[in-house]
């Protein structure tokens, strides 16, 4: 089942392809959430505080997995557009090969320094334990998530948003009622959590890999297109790796954050951890609507659209900013509430910390939305580059002015909340004031 991007009403076309996508990726979240509102709930506020911390840290390490899946699914998107079938499933061989054989080596790596990790991120001794038994634990869902994310990346190059949606429902279904079972029924602690997590993880990446070899057989390379010349291989590489970097560079950034988070305590830290579930929950739409333009923009980039390049990019501005500036008003009212899922209500110093940095971010939604659309716009038109030059603008900018703001004894931690809008904003800017220029270059090409 594939969806040519190059034809059509444009808002329809977006909105049907990135629908599935964006509540795919809402389901993503209950992965976390499930984990965090039952360990808040049944487990205190120290092991909450373990769970938010490690997600930053796993986030980090998935983003270099998903952002190499990313990039190569820029790729097979252009090679789409442009009707080449037999580069397409030369591109996929080679990309498949090479991110397999990184994760593999990556992975590897993570088991062996782990305590290195531990001790970089100023954890507290306090919950030490908790945390470096839950993410023992949940770094073998790692390869689990390459499977899953190359194979979406390859459906939802070829127009496929809806199979791996599928998968992703049965997984979210899947940990929750294992996180009810482990740590409610069983007794299991965060170690429960974790497992959950890594079992719904492959059961998403193993099964839509075997949707991927039994249904679409002809995305499978025949043994005479596996040639890894330079050519193709150089092409995978640049728009993996600049993806990649993109994706763990800003992840990075957040783990950086994660470490000053941890030097306030462990109230600042459970705060923290739930507030940056609500927060990724949140705006993971306007994020998920971005890779999905980026896909809609490959395509037609591929295929020499431009009117349709520039007529999307109005579109998914106009989109995107409706949705962001709704969420900035539900966010900001219900900040207490929406901290009250996840903390004790007795808890009333770690619901403030946490309504103080909902308020603050969830008034720029609008910021990251459009960033957003400009990292999937970049790498739709091949220049995955900008898309990290953006990236570097906005985290560079967040880590610089929190770490500088933080120490002021009448800003303390809201220096690193107010940190992030103002780093969406100068991004946001630059990225803008190169657009014209990236078309012109673009039509060229």
């Amino acid at each position: 089942m594939t969806k040519d991007l190059t034809e059509g009403n444009v808002t329809k076309a977006l909105l049907l392809f990135a629908y599935p996508m964006i509540l795919g990726n809402l389901l993503q979240q209950c992965y976390n959430i499930a984990d965090s509102f039952i360990v808040g709930k049944f487990l205190g506020s120290g092991a909450l505080a373990a769970v938010g911390s490690a997600y930053t840290l796993m986030t980090f390490i998935t983003s270099v997995i998903i952002g190499l899946c990313m990039g190569s699914g820029s790729v097979f998107s252009v090679w789409f557009g442009r009707n080449d079938r037999v580069q397409l499933r030369n591109s996929i061989a080679v990309s498949f090969l090479f991110i397999g054989a990184f994760t593999v080596i990556v992975n590897g790596l993570i088991f062996g320094g782990i305590d290195i990790i531990l001790h970089i991120l100023s954890v507290p001794r306090d919950i030490y334990g908790a945390m470096r038994e839950y993410v023992w634990v949940i770094f073998f869902g790692v390869f689990f998530v390459f499977l899953y994310n190359f194979s979406a990346f390859l459906l939802r190059s070829v127009g496929n948003s809806v199979i791996p949606l599928w998968f992703l429902g049965a997984a979210a279904v899947i940990n929750i009622l294992l996180d009810i079972l482990f740590v409610v029924c069983f007794g299991m602690g965060i170690k429960g959590a974790a497992l959950a997590t890594v079992i719904a993880q492959a059961v998403s990446g193993i099964g839509l890999s075997a949707y991927v070899l039994i249904k679409e057989t002809w995305l499978l390379p025949k043994r005479n297109e596996v040639k890894t010349d330079r050519k193709t291989l150089s092409e995978v590489m640049r728009h993996s790796f600049g993806a990649c970097i993109q994706q763990s560079v800003m992840n990075f950034g957040i783990l950086m954050i994660q470490g000053l988070v941890n030097s306030f305590g462990t109230a600042v830290m459970a705060a923290f951890a739930a507030a940056v579930k609500i927060d990724s929950f949140a705006y993971m739409p306007a994020q998920e609507f971005g890779n999905a333009f980026s896909l809609f923009i490959s395509q037609n980039h591929g295929g020499g659209k431009q009117d349709r390049v520039k007529e999307g990019l109005r579109k998914a501005v106009k989109i995107s900013s409706v949705f962001c500036l709704g969420v900035s008003v539900i966010i900001f009212f219900l900040a207490t509430c929406l901290m009250q899922i996840f903390v004790r209500a007795e808890e009333t110093d770690i619901i403030s910390i946490g309504v103080g940095y909902l308020r603050i971010e969830g008034s720029f939604y609008i910021g990251i939305g459009i960033l957003f659309l400009l990292y999937g716009f970049y790498r739709g038109i091949e220049k995955p580059e900008m898309a990290l030059i953006l990236t570097v603008i906005s985290l560079g900018t967040r880590v610089l002015l929190a770490y500088v703001l933080s120490p002021v004894p009448f800003i303390g931690v809201k220096g690193i909340w107010w940190a992030v809008p103002i780093g969406w904003v100068l991004a946001d800017i630059t990225g803008i004031i190169f657009i014209r220029k990236a078309l012109s270059n673009s039509r060229k090409t």
